[in-house]
């Protein structure tokens, strides 16, 4: 049930927009509480614009985690970068996340000159101070190089650890005062809008972010089969989708120890998400150059999303 909201209630659409692995996930996850987004140190880790809830007694805060704004190289590159541009314009609020351990670059140029152009409000959100440089001339530099942006266009702005929390209050105030009048648009115990087997299947391919490297990590898509409940435990069966038999061979790896160590570690996290005992079995499967086909890209659920 959605309750009807107290006087001078505050909700709306949040947008972390910005260039890949600068935290817009972490921040996420950070100031909902919860854990909703997958992270990882791997670049373009977020692929779908993921919905996750905050609900306070005098706000309801809605965030679009986008998948980062980056030189696209492939046509899931071309999906994701499209849709991380639209969710500018559909929401009420964009924070626009950089990394505060190094200066403005060419890259968030490029991000500040699309949010200059748009209607949408902007906080300029500087992440990683805890990563900044240690001589205080060059973190006053890099400081100063993103106050320099948020002057120009007169955007508010924001320092934060999305990691240990720091000033994440300060921004969370931020984001309230500047979001309209307006009601619940979700109940107010729902952290995301997202399927139960949508996130069963980004917890998978977490895992496979943080235990392989070399070619594997960009080229994985997860699909969930099938899902089975009994009172005693939740049966899954996922199939990861790879595009070289190189990858799938180390994916699965020695007498299958990898594979092993990536269904026990995704059971675990999918554990807390349901809240009883799993029983997860992986399949990998070859599907050469998923990226570039369309209709592997929708059959995965990478689409355009409408605005």
């Amino acid at each position: 049930m959605i309750p009807a909201a107290p006087p001078h209630f505050r909700s709306g659409f949040v947008a972390l927009i910005g260039r890949p692995n600068v935290g817009k996930s972490t921040l996420m996850n950070q100031l909902i509480g919860q854990k909703v987004a997958i992270t990882s140190a791997v670049a373009q880790t977020t692929r779908n614009r993921l919905r996750g809830i905050l609900t306070r007694e005098d706000a309801q805060i809605i965030f679009v985690d986008t998948p980062g704004i980056h030189k696209p190289h492939h046509s899931l590159g071309e999906v994701l970068v499209k849709n991380a541009i639209a969710a500018i314009n559909a929401v009420d609020l964009v924070v626009f996340v950089t990394d505060g351990s190094v200066p403005c670059g060419k890259g968030d140029r490029f991000i500040e000159d699309i949010l200059a152009h748009s209607k949408t409000p902007v906080i300029l959100g500087v992440n990683k101070i805890d990563l900044a440089p240690e001589d205080p001339s060059k973190r006053a530099a890099v400081e100063q190089s993103y106050r320099n942006v948020a002057a120009a266009h007169q955007w508010p702005y924001q320092a934060f650890s999305a990691l240990a929390g720091d000033g994440s209050e300060s921004l969370l105030s931020a984001l309230v005062q500047t979001l309209p009048e307006g009601p619940y648009y979700y109940p107010p115990d729902l952290i995301t809008d997202q399927p139960e087997r949508f996130i069963m299947g980004e917890l998978i391919r977490e895992q496979i972010l943080e235990l392989t490297r070399e070619e594997v990590p960009h080229s994985v898509a997860i699909t969930i089969e099938r899902v089975e409940e009994d009172a005693k435990i939740t049966r899954i069966l996922a199939t990861v989708h790879v595009e070289r038999p190189s990858q799938k061979a180390i994916l699965i790896g020695k007498s299958g120890a990898m594979m092993k160590e990536i269904g026990s570690q995704a059971r675990q996290q999918i554990q807390k998400l349901i809240v009883g005992k799993v029983y997860l079995e992986l399949f990998v499967k070859v599907q050469p150059k998923w990226r570039e086909s369309n209709l592997r890209l929708a059959e995965f659920g990478y689409r355009v999303e409408a605005t």
